[in-house]
């Protein structure tokens, strides 16, 4: 983005939460590379990646299944939400206002908001980790649910705060300081998995000078495909693929980010997702998990999944400062989605004192590490029900019209709440929840795929039932 585009958005000190993005505010490709290699190659991947080892997958399931799990999910924000948002240029909110009216928007704004707020609090117990070497006060285990010290709360407190200043400032901001860390940030875990290798090598004398000996010494010490560690689910490729696929399906096939890339001058700038998806989701997962298994090569009693103790043994304090940084690149948008969800139920609110309440919740939420604890689990709950909107949404936007129906029908009708929306989503959800119920927790990472085609298929039925009976008033 040019010195006068900066210029023209800031002087209008708008996010634009209620109209389309004017093309004086629209950002450059880098910005969205910037804020992607940000956003995933964070903090948070210094629990999944750990995560992984302790569901006991093994190596070439690893390898594979994040290969083939990120390039679907690049794909999914190139040809699902990039092009919606570049021609509707809406934030996700407004945008399903115009489809679902007030009432039901309401309820999803709330719920995407709170889901938001807990996915960010985890962002926030994973910068706090690092401050707790720091200060050496207690920090929270791998089952551990509740604070268990008044230093952790206090750490939580100030990073959250300072995260929630950031992203009160808009997307612009949020950009900026994704471009300015991700650099850093990004040879800082490439470092975590280098390291990390060599102290296996140390440690277990293996012979390590072509690439096959590196692939022996990681099926035999590292994803070593074993039984999972109590309380967590066995993962073989399937689990893998489909969690690196749905881990951000809120973001691009449920289209919360309509509202990131209504910013893009072009819709195939979704493509900047792929430096998230293979420099975050795929070498910092690997190398995040290196470092734990080589934690339970020394002890294997010490299951505790800690980004701030894993990243300074590793590297010292280049490591705990790059967890604390990590922490705020993926927090800030988080923050900043969340806070526009809120600022939709409240339209005539500041945005600003909106996104500082919404940072005061995610830290409140960081304090308890039960969500990052069981962050494998908590995404796909939280994709699965944001998931069935994202199908109203683009069925609504590309299929509505060719059935001979009318999209964005509740502001059409000036009926504040669409009916056939909220059964697809509500019916959807519950359908989703009973199958893992019925089917066991293993399929939480499964059934979001056939749900996405159980909303768009009611949502495509019930829509042309709804339409005959609720009839906008140039048509009575």
């Amino acid at each position: 983005m040019d010195t006068q585009e900066q210029s023209q958005q800031t002087q209008a000190g708008s996010e634009f939460e209620r109209e389309p993005v004017p093309k004086s505010a629209l950002l450059g490709f880098k910005s969205f590379i910037g804020m992607y290699a940000g956003e995933h190659c964070a903090g948070t991947e210094l629990m999944i990646g750990p995560l992984f080892v302790a569901a006991g997958v093994g190596a070439f399931d690893l390898i594979m299944g994040l290969l083939l799990g990120n390039a679907l999910a690049v794909l999914s924000w190139m040809f699902l939400c990039a092009p919606i948002a570049t021609r509707s240029r809406l934030t996700l909110y407004y945008h399903l206002e115009k489809i679902c009216g007030r009432k039901l928007v309401t309820l999803y704004n709330l719920a995407n908001g709170v889901m938001f707020c807990f996915l960010a609090g985890a962002m926030v117990t994973v910068s706090a980790t690092a401050v707790g070497v720091w200060f050496k006060f207690p920090m929270p285990g791998l089952n551990d649910l509740y604070p268990n010290s008044v230093g952790w709360v206090v750490a939580v407190a100030v990073v959250g705060g300072l995260i929630a200043i950031v992203a009160a400032y808009g997307y612009q901001t949020v950009a900026k300081f994704a471009n300015v860390a991700a650099p850093w940030m990004v040879l800082v875990f490439l470092a975590f998995g280098f390291v990390g290798l060599r102290q296996f090598i140390d440690a277990t004398g293996a012979e390590v000078n072509s690439l096959g000996g590196a692939w022996q010494l990681a099926k035999d010490h590292i994803w070593k495909g074993g039984a999972p560690q109590e309380g967590q689910v066995k993962f073989t490729f399937w689990h893998v693929t489909f969690f690196a696929w749905f881990c951000n399906m809120a973001m691009h096939i449920g289209m919360s980010d309509l509202s990131v890339f209504r910013f893009a001058k072009k819709s195939w700038y979704g493509i900047a997702s792929s430096t998230g998806m293979y420099v975050g989701h795929f070498m910092a997962w690997i190398s995040a998990a290196i470092l734990y298994a080589y934690q339970l090569h020394l002890d294997p009693s010490d299951t505790d999944v800690l980004p701030g103790p894993l990243a300074f043994r590793a590297c010292g304090l280049a490591g705990l400062v790059c967890v604390i940084i990590a922490g705020w690149t993926t927090a800030n948008p988080t923050i900043y989605r969340a806070g526009l969800a809120f600022q939709a139920i409240w339209p005539k609110s500041s945005r600003f004192k909106v996104t500082l309440i919404t940072g005061a919740v995610a830290t409140v939420a960081g304090m308890f590490p039960a969500i990052a604890m069981k962050l494998l689990d908590f995404v796909a709950l939280y994709g699965m029900v944001l998931m069935p909107m994202g199908a109203v949404v683009f069925i609504d936007f590309w299929v509505i019209p060719r059935l001979g129906l009318r999209s964005s029908y509740a502001e059409l009708s000036g009926h504040s709440l669409n009916w056939a929306a909220g059964l697809a989503w509500i019916v959807t959800f519950a359908a989703c929840l009973t199958a893992v119920f019925i089917i066991g927790r293993w399929s939480l990472w499964f059934v979001s795929l056939p749900g996405w085609f159980v909303a768009a298929m009611l949502y495509m039925v019930l829509s042309r039932i709804y339409q005959n009976r609720v009839r906008p008033p140039t048509a009575a």
